[in-house]
């Protein structure tokens, strides 16, 4: 007899809208700031018009956030789940020491601690979340809680105490479409500005982006720790090379 599957439960609809949240480009925590060296790209004459930029974001998408911070994402909701300090501890550290410049990294650390700011302040917090010691747990992490790890933390409170393995299977698949279409608007709306290109362009990039998005989760999903990497040079030169380029809209 063939195995019959079942579906998990659907989120409950306040925590969709809570990943939808952490999606929008209204949150605060700065990412319209930063191009993650688009701009250089730019500066350089290697991103100059509406498929350049559009076959950039594709590469960056799938060579960078596949293999590196999608797959964080999704293993920091599981261990912020089962509050394994060490985990996210580890995981944070290995977000810290693969950020190849210093750009990049005050990026992932401010990110981070606006975002646990916002957990911390946002309306109804001390009501919904009284005693969650992970807030604190999150802020104290060193040199400071990156990115996706806050990220993991924001999606995990959305989350019951005790979830089933395919609940939390299909949280993570959720959680990765709000964090890869948040970085695909901020990213189309830095092409927007500095290539520069028209807002129809930049809707023809984002459908691209987001056509890939699905394959690029799949794919983080799967990725054992042992093949999480991040390996990036060109954009390693293009974002050190941007800490010093003469006139510039990003910090990065």
């Amino acid at each position: 007899m063939p195995r019959v599957l079942t579906r998990p439960a659907p989120l409950p609809p306040s925590a969709r809208l809570q990943l939808m949240w952490l999606a929008s480009p209204a949150l605060p925590v700065g990412g319209f700031s930063y191009s993650e060296g688009l701009e250089s790209a730019i500066d350089t004459g290697r991103v100059t018009n509406e498929a350049q930029a559009a076959d950039w974001l594709l590469q960056q998408l799938h060579l960078s956030l596949a293999r590196a911070d999608l797959s964080v994402v999704a293993r920091a909701v599981a261990a912020w789940q089962r509050h394994d300090l060490v985990r996210i501890t580890e995981l944070n550290a290995w977000i810290t020491h693969t950020r190849e410049t210093s750009e990049l990294r005050q990026q992932t650390e401010q990110m981070g601690r606006s975002l646990v700011e916002w957990l911390r302040n946002r309306s109804g917090d001390a009501l919904s979340h009284p005693a969650d010691q992970r807030l604190a747990q999150c802020a104290a992490l060193s040199p400071a809680p990156n990115w996706p790890i806050a990220f993991g933390l924001a999606v995990a409170q959305c989350l019951p105490a005790q979830t089933s393995a395919d609940t939390l299977l299909a949280t993570q698949h959720e959680a990765l479409l709000s964090f890869a279409f948040g970085w695909a608007e901020n990213m189309v709306q830095a092409a927007i500005k500095a290539v520069p290109l028209g807002q129809s362009a930049g809707q023809r990039i984002l459908q691209i982006l987001i056509d890939a998005i699905p394959d690029a989760i799949d794919h983080a999903l799967a990725l054992p720790d042992s093949q999480r990497q991040a390996f990036t040079p060109m954009l390693a030169i293009l974002s050190a090379q941007h800490e010093h380029q003469y006139s510039r809209l990003f910090r990065s």
